[in-house]
């Protein structure tokens, strides 16, 4: 799921808490430990360094559905070894790791 709002100050405000309502994302308490509420162009700044963060995780995402549940691999393992291998493999190619 794509950072929000909320994520972002989160990641800003580590030590404070926050809570969405219907108008946003909202201040539960007071800031801790010498913490100042973001600005706007801090809370974007943020959330774009997030997404970035995000979307270059996306061969991540890919691979873990494309390979087989742990058991299934396991028993391939057992049975297999070169065959596991090989799937492992072609998924790898299929979704490689950006450089």
């Amino acid at each position: 799921m794509s950072p929000t709002k909320f994520d972002a100050l989160k990641n800003l405000c580590p030590t404070s808490k926050f809570v969405m309502s219907q108008e946003g994302v909202i201040l539960n308490s007071k800031l801790k430990n010498g913490e100042k509420l973001p600005t706007e162009e801090q809370i974007q700044a943020k959330l774009s360094e997030l997404q970035a963060d995000y979307d270059s995780k996306k061969y991540q995402r890919d691979r873990a559905v494309a390979y087989d549940p742990i058991r299934e691999q396991l028993d391939q393992i057992y049975h297999d070894i070169d065959g596991w291998k090989a799937r492992i493999k072609a998924v790898k190619d299929k979704f490689p790791k950006p450089k």
